[in-house]
């Protein structure tokens, strides 16, 4: 997989200028023996201290250490300590957080165009994922552009893995048995559309205070992916979990452009060389979790539902019309283009 990422604004800013980061850390810079610019940055990620896209953000971090001879330190937050994806998003933008793990479809209150990749059913299984959200087609440039727009320079990208549907009260294999259940989703016009077209009540809940949702009944379900169901152990409120695979979603690897233009050359390239090999262990790692996960939640009493083909197509006619209704928010020369360029993948 070749390492991506988008074109640099430049911006005349001394060290002097950068602003300290989250959760009482600050960035700190000096002159190291060799006269290169020395950081002390932090990075922030609502993942789970458990999960593989902290164990990717550690690793990030050793390999920036390593190949900017120590003279970029990354200090890791996880679980959302330095804040939610979204308040990240515009820490970054304000240069007072120097990196994230960016989870951008949760930040579709600071640009609507953060989600336009968990618009249903882009891509049913790995090999179309792999051609439509990495490389240069339609979703991954549209997120390149809106990260760009908002001072954030995007380093690579790591995978968050093809999302389902928890619940605590029955099974769900038709359009159907979402009818009145209040599920939790992201603040995506997309995700919320699906799911209020399939006749579910929709709740938009912070993930770090998801567990709480559950456990208080606030929300009856949520819509996520296995591994991030599992590291934050909310199999414990819902028992049934259906793998609908309606969205797949990737998510980035970022830096404020206020840090970025203040590293050398020699910096710049060596910290894409690391989220460039990050980028393709977290994915494969992330692929190869999933039967683990499973086999554990299913230990812990969950029930797990796979559509047949004939079940799946009642999601799939929900998913066209919102595709159809998000014209008007994304652009109908956005949708059309990603419609011809998924139509080219799969041969149609």
């Amino acid at each position: 997989m070749k390492k991506k990422w988008i074109g640099f604004t430049s911006m005349m800013l001394t060290a002097s200028m950068l602003l300290g980061g989250c959760g009482g850390t600050s960035s700190q810079t000096s002159e190291g023996e060799t006269g290169e610019q020395t950081f002390t940055c932090s990075l922030g990620t609502v993942a789970a201290e458990t999960s593989v896209q902290v164990e990717a953000a550690r690793m990030f971090a050793d390999k920036v250490s390593e190949y900017t001879n120590g003279t970029v330190t990354i200090n890791v937050f996880p679980a959302g300590q330095i804040g939610t994806d979204e308040s990240m998003a515009e820490d970054l933008e304000r240069g007072n957080l120097e990196f994230a793990f960016l989870n951008q479809g949760s930040c579709a209150g600071l640009d609507q165009m953060f989600d336009f990749h968990y618009l249903p059913f882009i891509a049913r299984d790995y090999e179309e994922a792999d051609q439509l959200f990495y490389g240069d087609g339609v979703v991954p440039t549209t997120l390149r552009e809106t990260f760009e727009k908002h001072n954030i320079t995007l380093l690579g990208w790591y995978e968050n893995e093809y999302r389902g549907i928890s619940n605590s009260k029955h099974e769900i294999h038709t359009v159907d048995d979402l009818q009145g259940l209040k599920i939790r989703v992201p603040g995506s016009a997309a995700i919320k559309a699906f799911f209020e077209e399939a006749g579910a009540q929709t709740v938009t809940v912070a993930m770090t205070e998801l567990y709480t949702a559950l456990q208080q009944g606030t929300v009856d379900g949520q819509d996520n992916g296995i591994l991030i169901t599992h590291d934050n152990k909310l199999e414990e409120k819902n028992q049934y979990y259906t793998y609908l695979k309606h969205v797949y979603a990737m998510s980035g690897i970022c830096a404020s452009t206020t840090i970025w233009d203040q590293f050398s050359e020699d910096q710049q390239n060596a910290i894409l060389q690391a989220a460039s090999e990050v980028q393709d262990w977290e994915i494969q790692a992330t692929r190869d979790q999933i039967n683990e996960y499973i086999a554990e939640m299913e230990a812990n009493g969950v029930i797990f539902t796979e559509l047949t083909d004939e079940e799946l197509d009642s999601f799939v006619a929900v998913a066209d019309a919102v595709w159809e209704d998000m014209k008007e928010i994304y652009g109908a020369e956005k949708i059309d283009a990603l419609r011809a360029e998924v139509a080219a993948v799969r041969g149609e």
